[in-house]
């Protein structure tokens, strides 16, 4: 069938529902197991004052008219973060949203400008719970849909196996050959020199103006995400403090965060935190990030001053926000996002 053909030819429909079924089905396993454990499932409103303060996040722009008919720029957020965590200050101790999010600048087999994230979050619980729930999820994706195996392109990945938890430190020294710990101060300031220096013995290209950020992100993509996921799951734990702007640093090394990314078959699943609840830290983090965009992109967002309010009153936490399309398409072995999106946008 040509890959022009609408999703709602009869045809093509008939081809990608047994893959709709499948999707279904492990939402329903999903919300299921969730409100077993007392999770209260919640809907956050998708219009915000910012989409999200991360430099390489892309929100939608819309204009919202009041009743005075005077025009107010809004945004669809890029992630329920901000509102969930709202309403953790509020009182709420269990919550988990399937919200549909938008992010522009994003289409390929893995990436739709909209799609599905599911997000939870433990009150007064420490993050690697989160990994639990992970490799839960993993399980029950692959018996909602009927296969042992999860898929992508030529990789597989056991659902059923414990994750591997690696440290990114440990994936730099083992897929790239670079001390990532030695290219951050004591504090965790990155240095994009140290991290030039490690790139040319290992023999990986960068550019005279690439950042710190720049360098590590091509070093994770080019030499660490490939090897990740193969056989069983991967949780890539520890990332630096500069890479983690909503995420608290650890106890034992303020250089690093508790911070994790869960693969399986090369693909990033989920984004975990232990959160970050300081708002003049908070603050601090997403100014860096904004000044960041401006940079590369020309463009900034405000920040949401009503979240960083929220804040104060926010008690320790741990949160993530796992690609729930994307899980669908390991389960079932689909090639494209767009297989397992109700209505894909054209």
């Amino acid at each position: 069938m040509p890959a022009d053909t609408p999703f709602w030819s009869r045809l093509r429909h008939a081809d990608r529902r047994p893959l709709l079924m499948a999707r279904a089905r492990i939402q329903g396993a999903i919300r299921a197991w969730l409100a077993a454990r007392d999770f209260t499932e919640v809907d956050p409103a998708a219009l915000q004052i910012s989409p999200g303060n991360e430099a390489h996040l892309h929100g939608f722009a819309t204009t919202a008219i009041g009743n005075d008919g005077q025009p107010r720029q809004m945004y669809l957020h890029t992630s329920p973060e901000f509102a969930m965590k709202k309403l953790l200050a509020a009182g709420e101790t269990r919550i988990h949203a399937f919200a549909h999010v938008w992010r522009n600048r994003e289409r390929g087999a893995l990436h739709s400008p909209e799609f599905t994230m599911l997000e939870w979050y433990r009150v007064g619980e420490d993050y690697t719970v989160l990994m639990e729930d992970c490799a839960a999820f993993l399980g029950l994706a692959a018996r909602a849909a009927g296969g042992d195996t999860f898929r992508f392109r030529d990789a597989t990945c056991d659902p059923f196996a414990p994750p591997e938890r690696l440290s990114l430190t440990d994936a730099f020294q083992r897929h790239a050959g670079i001390d990532l710990l030695a290219t951050l101060g004591p504090d965790g300031t990155p240095s994009a020199p140290a991290l030039a220096a490690g790139m040319d013995r290992a023999g990986i290209r960068h550019a005279p103006d690439d950042t710190w950020s720049d360098m590590l992100s091509r070093v994770l993509v080019e030499k660490v995400e490939p090897h990740l996921g193969h056989g069983r799951p991967t949780i890539l734990d520890r990332y630096p403090v500069a890479e983690a702007a909503l995420a608290r640093p650890c106890p034992d090394d303020p250089r690093v965060a508790e911070r994790f990314e869960l693969y399986a078959c090369g693909v990033e699943l989920a984004n975990g935190f232990g959160e970050l609840t300081n708002p003049a830290e908070q603050r601090r983090r997403f100014a860096a990030e904004m000044d960041e965009k401006q940079r590369v992109y020309g463009e900034r967002y405000p920040l949401d001053e009503d979240f960083l309010a929220a804040l104060e009153q926010m008690p320790p936490a741990s949160g993530i926000a796992l690609g729930f399309d994307r899980l669908v398409m390991l389960a079932t072995g689909a090639p494209r996002i767009d297989d397992v999106i109700w209505t894909p946008i054209a």
